[in-house]
């Protein structure tokens, strides 16, 4: 394999056409999308155009990238443009970041059915959440929630779960602020207890209208005494929700949702080599103290976990509640800075821009204008790069 950095691309350029062959109907149409997507983006096969230096006539050309949300190398100015859209919404408060996390057997059932499980997640984590913030015995108030979903662990294994962003305070039902206690939320257990009961009252009706599929070692749950079997000991479980330290302020919160809004199951300064059929890269062990580690997988076995979290078409993995909710969003934060005592939002730039290269570089600190060869032009437009035959294929950003 030629020398340089490994990357996601190069493991499914190699292997993934194999991969498909052997797979074959059981891939889904989002998974080989999304394997198509990362072959081809960034070369000539989606086109793109040559860039020219004005000072010492150096020129490069520039393909066009994927925009896949599965894509390792597509996500950094995606995510620039949702941070700085999130940017007018910080308020001057508390933010806390609780987890919710699904049991085991119940991470079986969302693998089969990853549509229905996790919108029964979100909507269990969000009301959760709202229903505890809004009891007058715990906070009287309704809150702002961000929610990303993640499913995968270190080692891309299936670990699904929510991050929630949550203010430490909300608008009383006679819109004034309520601010939390210092360094407290809500309690961890009593989140547990009602989410537990709401996500399992939502799964039982999902498979009562017929929402839900069983497959191989799970078949036998079609038959509703089985499923419900499947269920009872899960209904005194624990389940894990985790209340992390408080952030220390809005713009930390900025941080955190940009490292977490954007991220994929791997990312490609995570991978070591990739050759002889395996793929070797660092994980971090969180059951020791967070070592980094490295795990080597054959080809096959990383393709297949990391179309683990290939998300269904059109499914939104970012979603907001509470006085956050799109509906009422505007009206709602306006009130809020008014009685946080906080500046009017800033409007838009009346002259956004839409050059790539800008945002490339307020993300990263590197200048894609200037010429890497004499260091003192700029990179100019020279011409197009029509697209190969073969990149045609239909893109999914949602």
């Amino acid at each position: 394999m030629a020398s340089g950095s490994p990357e996601v691309a190069d493991v499914f350029r190699h292997y993934g056409e194999a991969y498909r062959q052997r797979c074959g109907a059981s891939l889904s149409t989002a998974q080989r999308r999304a394997m198509r997507a990362i072959e081809l983006c960034r070369t000539a096969a989606l086109g793109g155009h040559v860039e020219q230096c004005d000072n010492c006539g150096h020129q490069r050309i520039s393909y066009n990238s994927c925009r896949s949300r599965s894509c390792p190398k597509c996500q950094s100015l995606a995510r620039a443009q949702w941070i700085e859209d999130r940017q007018a919404e910080l308020l001057n408060t508390q933010y806390f970041h609780v987890v919710f996390t699904l049991p085991d057997k119940i991470a079986a059932i969302a693998y089969q059915n990853k549509t229905p499980v996790y919108d029964i997640l979100f909507r269990a984590a969000a009301q959760t959440l709202r229903t505890i913030a809004a009891d007058p015995a715990h906070l009287g108030a309704e809150i702002g929630i961000t929610i990303v979903l993640h499913s995968w662990g270190s080692t891309m294994t299936f670990h699904p779960h929510l991050h929630c962003v949550v203010t430490g305070g909300g608008l009383s039902p006679d819109t004034r602020w309520i601010t939390c206690r210092p360094r407290f939320f809500l309690p961890v257990r009593v989140l547990s207890r009602l989410f537990r009961r709401l996500f399992l009252e939502y799964l039982e009706r999902a498979f009562q209208t017929g929402k839900l599929a069983f497959f191989s070692s799970l078949q036998v749950l079609h038959k509703r005494a089985a499923f419900l079997r499947y269920l009872a000991p899960l209904r005194r479980a624990k389940w894990v929700v985790y209340s992390k330290r408080p952030f220390a302020g809005p713009q930390q919160v900025l941080d955190y949702l940009g490292r977490y809004t954007h991220r994929i199951a791997i990312s490609n300064n995570r991978l070591l080599a990739v050759d002889d059929g395996k793929v070797r890269f660092r994980w971090k062990d969180y059951r020791n103290g967070g070592r980094s580690r490295t795990m080597t997988l054959t080809a096959d076995e990383f393709i297949r976990r990391f179309l683990l979290h290939v998300l269904p078409d059109g499914f939104q993995r970012i979603r907001y509640y509470g006085f956050l909710c799109n509906r009422y969003r505007r009206q709602k934060l306006v009130r809020c800075r008014e009685l946080l005592g906080m500046p009017a939002a800033q409007s838009a730039s009346d002259e956004p821009t839409d050059d790539y290269r800008d945002r490339y570089e307020a993300v990263t600190g590197i200048s894609l204008k200037r010429c890497p060869v004499c260091r003192d032009g700029h990179m100019m437009f020279f011409e197009l790069v029509p697209k190969l035959d073969g990149g045609r294929w239909r893109q999914d950003t949602s």
